[in-house]
């Protein structure tokens, strides 16, 4: 018998971690200018190899978003999760560069998009 394993509940829980723990741009969501939130997800059809140089360059010196939670040895760190590490590195960035001023800095070269659903109470919509 094959199990599958959702990627979500990790998702969600990296999202919890990030809301509570706070970054420099303040929140998990970015507000829009209908006063909803925001949020930048990696797409779920996007290729392993594109979610992982986003990743990379996000984190690395160029992005400067803040990714220690992801790493090894961070709170949320979850190799086999690509999809929730990429999540959180793009949401991460997206805040920091602006938020919702900024919608352009939620693309990552086509894997991710904005949201407007808070992952945590609609997850399964979260990567469609």
């Amino acid at each position: 018998m094959v199990v599958v394993v959702s990627p979500l509940p990790l998702l969600l829980l990296l999202l919890a971690v990030r809301a509570a723990v706070g970054s420099g741009a303040g929140a998990t969501g970015a507000s829009g200018g209908g006063g909803g939130q925001l949020w930048c997800v990696a797409k779920n059809n996007a290729e392993d190899g594109a979610l992982q140089s986003a990743i990379d360059w996000a984190c690395g010196p160029n992005g400067g978003a803040d990714c220690r939670a992801i790493q090894q040895g961070g709170a949320c760190y979850e190799p086999p999760d690509l999809l929730a590490r990429a999540s959180y590195a793009f949401n991460d960035y997206f805040l920091r560069s602006g938020g919702a001023a900024s919608p352009a800095a939620c693309d990552f070269s086509g894997a991710a998009a904005l949201i407007g659903l808070n992952p945590s109470k609609h997850p399964r919509r979260i990567l469609s």
